[in-house]
């Protein structure tokens, strides 16, 4: 829940925290337990990501506890909240919710399941993948993983967006590049070495996708390259670098699993990214897909063109701007509009009426909103946003329950407005004497 503010809050979030409890067969699984349950497991694993409150997740309920309970002691089944542990559903690629994935011989290749959402049809996909890993075990072929381990020779396709870089082509590859790169200098006899590697295999595959190439992962053969390998001071393996355009290379201090390779190279990212774009609200489209698309999107309703003329506009715009950059590690959405153009959606927000400009936090998934009750400031917006990115500040739900009719507008074309032209009355052809006769 990001919002929660006094006890009412509280007692409303822990009521509807989880769908599962310990005495389910369906097993809990957080961030902290994944990579040793699942990842690690030779068992067949069956994993729903959910969110609480979610309808088609309610209804799924019972019928995922049916067929853990049916399937308890041959497949293992599990269940991840992913509104709670969103970097676990962001790994997995978790769009929509419920979806289920199964975690088979390679676990670094989960399979999406598509089939029904009853018992039945769930214990027959999972004894259906069952058949399949205890084949491929009786024909030699493991899927790659054993007790989390993989040697870099078996590695194969798994490995696919680990670049392989050279004494000869490691410069043009990095030192210029204006993308963030994660090296990793290796030994093939290192035994620290072959239990990253399939860790660092998938890694990468899952930057490469959520970065959309922007974060690179690498692997330098230390013993070949010993070129690189002096010129960075490489003593023992594995050695992991990080190299960014402009600035020395550090290394990596983390933890060696799969979940904090990500979490640092996603944080790599947020940080080098620009800051999230400010739509104007002219149609329906901007506002959903800016709003389904973040975890919370930002309104700003700015006074009349007429109140403020070009220049109070920008200065409101700028603000907003220099917000966006601070908290673009959030990953929000940003969205204005001018008083009026848009009065429902100002309705639904309860923002008409008690002055502009005025701004909105909305989370898009849940239809629940806080207003900015401070100065439209730099200070007075970042003290709101502030509270929310640590769960705090007064919610109400949107009024409806949902978005409202948006009117498609004209953008603002940055000039001063302008009073509408009034059209002259031709009074001419009035015989005003007559006129004034006739009223007395």
């Amino acid at each position: 829940l990001l919002f929660i503010v006094g006890t009412v809050s509280c007692t409303l979030f822990l009521a509807v925290n989880g769908l599962y409890s310990a005495s389910d067969d369906v097993i809990e699984l957080t961030p902290t337990n994944f990579n040793k349950e699942v990842i690690q497991s030779e068992s067949l694993w069956l994993v729903e990501f959910y969110a609480p409150w979610c309808g088609h997740c309610q209804r799924l309920t019972p019928e995922w506890k049916k067929a853990a309970t049916a399937l308890k002691g041959v497949v293992k089944v599990g269940a991840v909240d992913a509104d709670k542990h969103q970097s676990l559903g962001g790994q997995y690629g978790v769009r929509g919710f419920p979806t289920i994935k199964i975690f088979g011989a390679n676990k670094n290749k989960a399979e999406d399941y598509q089939g029904g959402r009853t018992s039945d049809a769930i214990v027959d996909a999972a004894l259906s993948a069952l058949r399949s890993l205890v084949k491929e075990r009786l024909s030699g072929r493991t899927g790659g993983y054993s007790s989390g381990r993989q040697s870099r020779e078996s590695g194969g396709g798994d490995k696919k967006d680990v670049i392989e870089l050279t004494d000869d082509s490691f410069d043009k590859n990095v030192i210029n590049s204006d993308d963030v790169w994660m090296v990793e200098f290796y030994a093939p006899w290192c035994g620290h070495c072959k239990n990253l590697e399939p860790e660092w295999a998938a890694a990468a595959t899952e930057v490469k996708e959520q970065t959309k190439g922007k974060v690179k992962l690498a692997a330098v053969d230390a013993t070949v390259n010993q070129m690189l390998a002096s010129r960075y001071g490489i003593r023992g393996f594995p050695t992991i670098k990080i190299f960014q355009k402009g600035e020395d290379p550090v290394d990596y201090d983390g933890g060696r699993t799969r979940s904090d390779i990500i979490a640092r190279a996603l944080d790599l990212f947020s940080d080098n990214a620009p800051p999230p774009e400010l739509l104007e609200i002219i149609n329906e489209d901007v506002l959903k897909s800016t709003c389904d698309a973040h975890q919370l999107c930002i309104i700003s309703v700015l006074p009349h063109i007429l109140d403020t003329g070009a220049s109070g506009r920008n200065s409101y715009l700028d603000v907003m701007l220099k917000m966006a950059e601070k908290y673009k590690k959030k990953m929000w959405g940003w969205l204005w509009t001018e008083a009026g153009a848009q009065s429902d959606l100002e309705s639904s927000l309860g923002i008409g009426g008690f002055g502009y400009p005025a701004m909105a936090a909305v989370n898009a998934r849940k239809m629940k909103f806080a207003l900015l009750k401070g100065s439209f400031s730099e200070q007075g917006i970042n003290e709101f946003l502030r509270e929310l990115s640590v769960g705090r500040g007064s919610t109400a739900p949107v009024g409806g329950g949902a978005f409202p009719k948006i009117h498609s507008v004209e953008p603002w074309d940055g000039k001063d407005g302008e009073l509408p032209v009034e059209d002259d009355i031709d009074l001419s052809d009035v015989d005003l004497d007559d006129w004034d006769k006739d009223e007395l």
